[in-house]
């Protein structure tokens, strides 16, 4: 099946193979890459490359290494890119495709995890954002300026400024260093709107300092 044809919530897996990684964003449109190197999800890829090369991304909120306990929410994507080391690991790119909720875990033979998807909450993950419901570049940036002069950090404004606006965000979502219940937040959020308000949130609280608050 080719990405093109998930068209409609009904064209995506019921049941979803998880990969568990605190940190590791994806969100719809976003791509991901991913070093794979432990058995179990080596077996993983070996599995849904041989059918739609679906695999659901979901933070990992503590729990025993090898049993972690799931978010709600995750984000699935297809492998887009793959190839093999020479030392047997896995280097894929994943490019999201939609969110989901955990209906239920399945008991299954397999080493790695799956569960039922509730893709339902989620159904515009699969169109373009449309250009009213844009959220706003320029506050963006201002926190962004402000969160980078207060933390030392040195930034490609050319391409804060050129990128478009939902990468912008899905890269910072991705690539500042939030925790792991505030990036939950990022992926949770809506809208592509909502998302940026979170972010914009989460920037702001820590220029302000702890005296700034947490998010709940």
């Amino acid at each position: 099946m080719s990405q093109h044809t998930f068209r409609t919530m009904s064209d995506l897996p019921a049941q979803l193979p998880v990969f568990p990684l605190p940190g590791a964003l994806l969100f719809p449109r976003w791509q991901l890459p991913l070093n794979i190197f432990e058995p179990r999800y080596l077996n993983m890829i070996d599995d849904v490359m041989q059918e739609e090369r679906v695999i659901g991304m979901i933070q990992s909120m503590g729990g025993p290494k090898s049993k972690p306990n799931l978010a709600h929410t995750g984000c699935a994507g297809r492998i887009t890119a793959w190839s093999e080391t020479g030392d047997g690991r896995y280097l894929i790119t994943l490019t999201g495709l939609a969110r989901f909720n955990i209906k239920q875990e399945l008991s299954v033979t397999t080493p790695y995890r799956q569960v039922l998807a509730d893709w339902a909450p989620f159904e515009g993950d699969l169109y373009e954002v449309a250009p009213a419901c844009m959220p706003d570049r320029h506050r963006l940036v201002r926190a962004l300026r402000d969160y980078t002069d207060v933390n030392d950090m040195s930034t490609d404004w050319q391409a804060v400024e050129e990128a478009p606006l939902e990468t912008l965000i899905n890269a910072l979502c991705s690539g500042c260093p939030f925790s792991v219940i505030e990036k939950q937040a990022l992926v949770e959020a809506q809208t592509l709107k909502d998302r940026a308000e979170t972010l914009i949130t989460l920037l702001e609280m820590d220029v302000s300092g702890p005296e700034g608050g947490t998010l709940q």
